[in-house]
């Protein structure tokens, strides 16, 4: 009987596959998706993201990130800037940084079986995966986690519906932070990835395209003029579960729950949420998962909620901008309690 199983060959499910090995455990990735694995996102990595990577002496390759700029989208001219504190993040195609993982994973000898999680069943000291026990399974199947809808655990999420657009962009970065466009219906990321290439992500509530959603920031069009690659989508992104531990079945990362995008640390929680989960499995304490992760998360989850609904009144996203340039030192601390490593309890 293996000790376990990880639904979900994306970032955090691969993370939690190598502490697994790392730890001696007997462990198997169940991903149906073949070659690196692509998504919408805004591919940078806060310094937080950078350590955890570390930890694993996984350095993918990308842009050295300073900070977080937010600009007004209108083009009116206002600007914040925060230097990250604790050292530089990183912007990372989602394809370099899978690539990254799986080279790892396989230095690891960990196999990775191409199929999807059908069927979950608890047992006393075991799960039964499709089937077969493992001591442990391991839900990091992402934001519309098939493993949380088979274990009954999907809540309905009611109120704003946002969605995240992204392509790339041709060009040499004219910026080394993350900036951040505002508007009064969306906000755009731009992310330097590589020497000649930058990310470009819109975040939004309306059903809009994503030029017509770019039609938003006149400044950020001026600015885009290399060759676009095509785009892709995600979404709804609030999710919602009753719980992130039912019986031997641990629900970590996007999987266990989201808020939003708009703080751009979910990479770096995830992967928090991974070694975790694998303490706790190594431990054979499924059930302290659920407050662990419940306190990694707390910071952000509060951070991103607080200012999602300040920002879904326009008057306030108008002021935000100029407010924060108004006040560096305020902006400079909440953009440094999110991109600080986080700290996993022994």
């Amino acid at each position: 009987m293996r000790d376990l199983v990880v639904a979900g060959g994306g970032p955090v499910g691969l993370a939690v596959a190598l502490h697994a090995a790392r730890a001696g455990l007997d462990v198997v990735v169940r991903e149906p998706r073949t070659g690196p694995v692509d998504k919408a996102c805004g591919e940078g990595l806060m310094p937080g993201a950078v350590a955890e990577l570390a930890l694993l002496d996984v350095h993918p390759e990308g842009h050295p990130l300073s900070g977080i700029r937010y600009v007004d989208g209108s083009g009116a001219g206002a600007a914040a800037e925060a230097v990250f504190t604790a050292g530089p993040g990183r912007g990372v195609r989602r394809t370099t940084l899978h690539s990254a993982l799986s080279d790892a994973l396989a230095r690891a000898g960990v196999p990775v079986q191409p199929e999807p999680v059908r069927a979950v069943r608890d047992g006393i000291d075991h799960v039964l995966v499709d089937g077969e026990p493992a001591r442990f399974l391991v839900a990091a199947d992402g934001l519309h986690s098939p493993v949380r809808r088979l274990l009954g655990l999907e809540v309905p999420v009611r109120g704003r519906r946002r969605f995240g657009l992204r392509c790339h962009v041709r060009q040499e970065p004219w910026t080394p932070f993350v900036e951040v466009h505002w508007a009064a219906g969306a906000e755009a990321y731009v992310t330097p990835v590589a020497e000649d290439l930058v990310g470009v992500a819109v975040l939004t509530d309306s059903g809009e395209a994503f030029d017509e959603v770019l039609t938003q920031f006149p400044l950020l069009r001026e600015r885009l003029v290399g060759e676009r690659t095509k785009v892709m989508g995600a979404g709804p992104l609030r999710q919602r579960a009753r719980r992130r531990v039912a019986g031997r079945t641990l629900l970590v990362g996007d999987a266990g729950g989201y808020v939003d995008a708009l703080t751009g640390e979910g990479i770096a929680l995830g992967l928090a949420h991974a070694r975790a989960a694998v303490a706790c499995v190594a431990a054979d304490d499924p059930q302290r998962f659920e407050a662990l992760a419940g306190r990694l998360s707390r910071r952000h989850e509060m951070l991103t909620h607080a200012l999602l609904h300040a920002t879904a009144h326009r008057v306030v996203r108008r002021r935000l901008v100029p407010a924060a340039a108004r006040a560096p030192w305020l902006f400079s601390a909440a953009v440094n309690q999110l991109a600080r490593p986080i700290e996993v309890p022994a």
